[in-house]
């Protein structure tokens, strides 16, 4: 499995890396994915057990590849199989954490529009870290509710999730009152309860500032609560 920030290889790229009987493995599987993608119509129906050959695929590819490169070669797999819902879906719900994730990180490549989004939901209810950093990527960014990204960037906070990890933060803090007002209550909480808040809360912060300037984490924007401005027991 790649670290959560690792970008996913190309083809070319896992061909300079593989030893030959791994390169054979991927071009089979690869081949048996795009007879999928050109054939649909023989796929299994969705109230039988047989599954399509690639999908086997998919679960062995950290075996024959090795664990640091499956999540590319799962993605490779999905995208060169066309993978509609019904696939990612069973992937995903029948899947392992680590091709949970690969799922997640290919959502941007196929062609589902927002029709996946309960698979994103999913992995934000878990406390998988990497599930989460993965869950947070440009799919959600693009297709994620008001009101679950926010709580999406509250449960990067709540985990230790980088929210480097969050896909256009920027784009969609600005301006966002309500998810400045959740961080001044979190850190309020974290104080009350003589815990530090987490640094990237105040980064956050910042960028829920209106207007174009709120772009970085140097941005103008509401200040979290601190120990000196904390309600106390006597106010």
């Amino acid at each position: 499995m790649t670290s959560p920030d690792a970008p996913l290889l190309s083809r070319g790229e896992l061909d300079a890396q593989l030893g030959g009987g791994a390169r054979a493995w991927l071009d089979e599987a690869l081949a048996e994915a795009a007879h999928a993608a050109a054939h649909p119509e023989a796929e299994p129906a969705a109230n039988t057990y047989a599954v399509p050959p690639w999908e086997l695929r998919f679960a062995a590819a950290g075996r024959h590849c090795g664990l640091e490169r499956a999540d590319s070669v799962r993605s490779l797999l999905l995208t060169e199989s066309r993978a509609g819902l019904d696939a990612v879906t069973r992937l995903y719900e029948q899947g392992t954490a680590a091709e949970r994730r690969a799922v997640l990180l290919t959502l941007p490549a196929l062609d589902l529009g927002a029709t996946a989004v309960a698979l994103v939901e999913d992995a934000l209810r878990a406390n998988d870290t990497t599930l989460i950093a993965a869950a947070v990527g440009p799919y959600a960014g693009e297709h994620l509710d008001p009101h679950n990204w926010r709580h999406a960037v509250l449960k990067c906070l709540f985990t230790g999730v980088p929210v480097d990890a969050v896909d256009q933060l920027a784009r969609r803090s600005r301006g966002d009152a309500e998810l400045a007002r959740m961080l001044g209550d979190y850190a309020a909480e974290r104080i009350a309860a003589g815990r530090p808040v987490p640094a990237d809360l105040h980064r956050v912060l910042a960028l829920t500032a209106p207007g174009p300037e709120a772009t970085g984490p140097e941005a103008p924007g509401p200040a979290a609560p601190t120990a000196s401005t904390a309600p106390s027991e006597e106010s």
